[in-house]
């Protein structure tokens, strides 16, 4: 059975000319509308449109079945207009993904001032932009660029985030130093061995990362306590004992408020550029730029 929403996807096609104005008539995605058309197309055996570079052209084919079916959609849409609860215009809505310490810590607390809708996922950077290509994601905030060819994503770099060695209020970090200080790096391996390490599941690539820069080989140890979150290491090492590896900004309060001690930023710099990644058909450009403020006053 034909799903309405593709007769629907059909009418706005034929009444907007392209893809794009389709998408944004419909509230739904460019690739939305680009499979619910290809659906149709397979379905009635027929092309319906000849694709060119500015405009969606109607075959006979779609000329002929956009009037069988015109009158009727036009119907049904008077009917729902009338029965619906509600005539409001549709709060503009935006998809954005990230991993989840940096919503907590950047969006969490913004978002009773917003006056637009927003839909959060966090997962692996990798899946976060594959959902972005496909246009369930509007932005992104990723630390590495996934180039494709033909692929509406863009990467603007807005802020760099350092991988730092940190250490809980009752770590005896005193040797740590003086070896720190004296540039004592195979001492310093030995003694880091030592003490008791957390890591997350999804920064073990950092702790790898900063280990093989500052002491050029692979750790040859696994951290003690490997917990689902950054933000649940800070708090465990928040005025206790033990060490780890995390990006800079996500422990800059505990650090702050002198709970947390920053032990070494390393003798070579661990960073990561981080990246506004958006789609450049993105419909609700002005609450993109209202994420993305926020991300600009947070993180300078």
């Amino acid at each position: 059975m034909v799903n309405l929403e593709w007769y629907r996807t059909l009418k706005a096609i034929y009444e907007n000319g392209t893809l794009t104005n389709a998408s944004i008539a419909l509230y739904a995605s460019q690739p939305g509308v680009s499979v619910h058309l290809n659906a149709l197309e397979a379905y009635v055996g027929k092309k319906l449109f000849e694709r060119t570079s500015r405009k969606m052209i109607p075959t006979e084919e779609g000329k002929v079945l956009y009037e069988y079916i015109i009158k009727s959609l036009n119907k049904l849409e008077s009917a729902e207009q009338h029965f619906k609860k509600t005539t409001q215009e549709k709060n503009p809505s935006l998809n954005i993904g990230m991993c989840s310490e940096m919503f907590q810590l950047i969006i969490e607390p913004e978002i009773p001032k917003l006056d637009f809708d927003l839909v959060a996922r966090f997962g692996a950077h990798t899946d976060l932009i594959k959902d972005l290509n496909n246009g369930i994601l509007d932005l992104v905030i990723t630390p590495r660029k996934q180039i494709e060819k033909k692929s509406l994503v863009k990467y603007i770099p807005f802020s760099k985030e350092r991988i730092v060695l940190i250490a809980g209020k009752k770590t005896d970090i005193t040797q740590l130093q003086k070896q720190i200080k004296n540039n004592e790096l195979k001492s310093l391996e030995k003694e880091l061995l030592k003490h008791t390490w957390y890591s997350s599941s999804n920064e073990m690539e950092h702790f790898r990362r900063f280990w093989f820069e500052n002491f050029s080989k692979k750790p040859a140890f696994k951290p003690n306590y490997i917990l689902p979150s950054i933000t649940s290491i800070i708090r465990c090492l928040t005025n206790e004992n033990g060490l780890a590896l995390v990006p800079d900004f996500l422990c800059k309060e505990e650090v702050l408020t002198d709970k947390i001690n920053v032990v070494w930023k390393g003798k070579v710099k661990t960073e990561n550029t981080l990246y506004f990644a958006s789609r450049t058909d993105l419909k609700y450009k002005k609450e993109l730029e209202v994420i993305m403020d926020i991300f600009n006053s947070k993180m300078k």
